[in-house]
């Protein structure tokens, strides 16, 4: 692709060389760059690209896209300056693939919790009908059958034109992806078309990157200010900022509630481990899940299909099929009668959602012992929250390590701890050990009661001083119970 064409949305401070050169490949990693690439020099959180503009010309770079123009430049190569290559990156990826998301529709899934769930039930339940599809999410991307594994949430706007030109090559009529804070105060998403975008809910998550609630929900906020006026955005009423977020799009707003009047309506019927009976706007289904946070989610499922121009009667049969995504308030039967559960609930909000459902379920009987810990080098202020939430919904809590990181796992338990007063403190039992701490909540379990893991879900790995090892919490429980 011809240079000048490969920048025409962008608006170059200065630009040094020429443009008619023929650019080949575009990269943000120089490791990655080849003879007659592109190589945009970030200014990341931890590095600055700029430092690898050398290195980017020894592998055969032609042109330098930066913000700070080199003092010393190398002969026969184009450097273009601009205000934010964080802004431009994405404009600039869309072109180099084809603007691939303007063909095929692409829904934005954003919010605190529910993300993973929400995208990834929209493209079994379009897979089911007789769609192509793909899905960008936390546990995996998908380009129809083709499993891909992701490092991020949402990966980096030259990563993610990649899979999209991939999906439209497919065949792929639907897209749907999840769009973190981080995305999206990152511009990672910049220069994608969304057919349409659905808030979860907000709850504090990420202040070690954002600093401030304010700041984590204008992100938030930002992706539906930025949607088109052909876009849809549905919103949950439920939430205290499901407003707030749509306040200033062009895009058609649709609500949904389980609780108020709204456009996409829901009511719990029956509830049982394995299932519930739900009257959504007006017709009876049974569903393969649990817990009123999931009936949020399934009317955002809901309304997005009805968006997408199908019928009740089609999303609602499609729907009665689908199961809890991996690690979401999935259910492990023993074989002593107790039921464990394994939720990547790593919130205090997403905590107390997850409990909430179980004891929905329990209606009194049968106590709940919950195992819990908090990640390593991330908000610390939620630390002692979610102790007290555990605490609060819990017969027993076990604080344990999830992923430490670099941190050291028992002051981290200390920080939990530190929220609790000295007699909710005679609840917990406190084990650095995750597989002991899972094996204690388990002998400590009888028939009717319910074991809580919280905190992985759907990760195979633990992370203790910047090493993965594998870690299952599935696989723990099985070798319990088999035992």
């Amino acid at each position: 692709m011809i240079l000048r064409d490969l920048i025409k949305n962008i608006k170059p401070l200065a630009l040094i060389g020429s443009e008619g050169i023929d650019i080949k490949g575009v990269d943000i990693d120089s490791r990655h760059t080849e003879d007659g690439h592109l190589f945009i020099a970030m200014k990341g959180t931890q590095v600055d690209g700029h430092r690898f503009i050398p290195k980017a010309i020894e592998l055969g770079a032609k042109a330098i896209l930066c913000e700070d123009m080199p003092e010393e430049r190398s002969a026969g190569i184009t450097y273009i300056q601009v205000a934010s290559t964080e802004d431009a990156v994405g404009k600039v990826a869309t072109i180099f693939y084809g603007d691939p998301s303007r063909k095929l529709k692409l829904v934005g899934v954003t919010g605190t919790n529910g993300k993973t769930t929400v995208a990834t039930l929209l493209y079994n339940m379009f897979r089911k009908m007789g769609y192509r599809c793909g899905l960008l999410s936390t546990v995996c991307n998908y380009i129809e059958d083709e499993a891909l594994p992701t490092a991020h949430t949402t990966p980096d706007p030259i990563e993610l034109n990649q899979l999209l030109a991939r999906m439209v090559e497919s065949g792929c009529e639907y897209a749907f992806m999840e769009c973190s804070s981080h995305a999206i105060a990152q511009k990672r998403i910049g220069g994608l078309r969304f057919a349409g975008g659905i808030f979860t809910n907000l709850t504090r998550d990420h202040l070690d990157y954002h600093k401030t609630f304010e700041n984590y929900r204008n992100a938030k906020k930002a992706f539906f200010d930025g949607l088109p006026k052909t876009a849809f955005a549905i919103t949950n009423a439920d939430d205290k900022n499901g407003m707030i977020m749509v306040q200033n799009t062009k895009a058609t707003v649709k609500t949904y509630s389980t609780t108020r009047m709204a456009d996409f309506k829901a009511r719990i019927l029956e509830c049982h481990f394995e299932g519930m009976y739900l009257d959504i706007d007006g017709h009876e289904v049974g569903v393969q899940f649990i817990g009123k946070f999931n009936v949020s989610n399934l009317l955002a499922v809901y309304g997005t299909a009805r968006m997408l121009g199908k019928e009740p009667q089609e999303i609602l049969v499609a729907m009665s099929t689908l199961h809890s995504v991996n690690g979401r308030l999935e259910p492990l039967h023993s074989p002593e009668g107790y039921t464990a559960v394994v939720d990547y609930a790593h919130t205090p909000d997403a905590l107390e959602n997850v409990l909430g459902a179980i004891h929905e379920v329990l209606n009194g009987k049968g106590h709940v012992i919950t195992v819990c810990g908090a990640g390593g080098h991330r908000d610390k202020g939620k630390r002692p929250l979610m102790a007290q939430e555990a605490v609060r919904q819990s017969d027993k809590v076990i604080l344990t390590s999830d992923n430490p990181r670099d941190e050291d796992p028992q002051a981290i338990i200390d920080d939990m701890m530190a929220g609790l007063n000295a007699q909710q403190k005679k609840k917990v039992i406190c084990l650095v050990d995750r597989r002991e701490a899972i094996r204690t909540a388990c002998m400590m379990a009888t028939k009717g009661d319910v074991v809580l893991v919280a905190g992985k879900g759907h990760e195979d790995y633990q992370e203790i001083n910047g090493v993965k090892h594998h870690f299952d919490d599935h696989e723990v429980l099985r070798e319990i119970f088999d035992n």
